[in-house]
């Protein structure tokens, strides 16, 4: 082999690789990302700190706020595929039930009016401990694989918001 020939052969490896990365690796990484520090506790008042608990509700759920924006930049990169319309299709289709039958509740779906390409949605749990629980069997559900493999919507790191309900807020 010439030199030419590895260096050319070298750049299409590492080319390669970028592109599983990106096609493969990459979407299970975003979607499983979380916060960056993992939090102590969210729920009732009793698991949490004293910094952040003193306004919490005493039997208060955990709730999270995720906010998901289809990467038009990468739709139609490697094995990426859709944008936002096909994100709603996949959480109308089965992704809700999913979460839904490994025990989250969803409160709410939303088209971001001001953000036409991101989906907002809200879930609720007991406490950080069944949080844990729901997205471990989410994760490992084989109709997941299947639902993400068949609407693979690039997107960006999404936006991803904690709370738990304060003593006085209607919904707890």
């Amino acid at each position: 082999m010439t030199k030419r020939t590895l260096i050319t052969s070298s750049i299409l490896s590492s080319l390669a690789l970028v592109v599983v990365i990106n096609a493969f690796i990459m979407p299970n990484m975003i979607m499983a990302a979380q916060n960056a520090e993992p939090l102590a506790a969210c729920g009732p008042r009793s698991q949490l700190p004293g910094d952040v608990s003193t306004n919490v509700d005493l039997n208060a759920r955990c709730f999270e706020l995720r906010m998901y924006t289809a990467d038009t930049e990468r739709d139609g990169v490697g094995a990426f595929k859709g944008g936002i319309d096909d994100l709603h299709q996949r959480f109308r289709e089965e992704e809700v039930a999913l979460f839904e039958k490994h025990g989250a509740e969803i409160i709410g779906v939303w088209q971001d009016l001001e953000k036409p390409n991101t989906l907002v949605w809200m879930l609720a749990y007991r406490d950080l401990a069944h949080r844990a629980q729901v997205w471990e069997g989410f994760g490992a559900d084989p109709a997941w694989e299947a639902l993400r493999l068949k609407y693979n919507v690039p997107l960006q790191r999404p936006q991803v918001f904690m709370m738990s309900a304060t003593d006085y807020s209607n919904l707890k």
